[in-house]
């Protein structure tokens, strides 16, 4: 069960996600692939850079589940 939900809460990281990596690229695409290849430029970008209605639940989601799917698949190993 923990593994199912853990797979949910990444494909929802991923999904909110690809909100920013959109938002990127319509900026220019160098800023695209940087925040693509490297990760504190994502989060830096994410906070900094990233307007939208929704940033605060976009943000959110993307970090939040992304933390919360790796600790529930760890469990999940564990637990097998």
């Amino acid at each position: 069960m923990t593994l199912v939900l853990g797979l949910l809460l990444q494909f929802l990281a991923l999904t909110c996600f690809v909100f920013v990596l959109i938002h990127a690229f319509q900026r220019s695409v160098g800023t695209g692939f940087m925040v693509l290849l490297i990760p504190i430029v994502t989060v830096v970008y994410g906070f900094s850079q990233f307007e939208h209605r929704f940033k605060g639940p976009i943000l959110a989601g993307w970090l939040g589940g992304f933390v919360a799917a790796i600790v529930l698949r760890t469990m999940a190993l564990y637990a097998a």
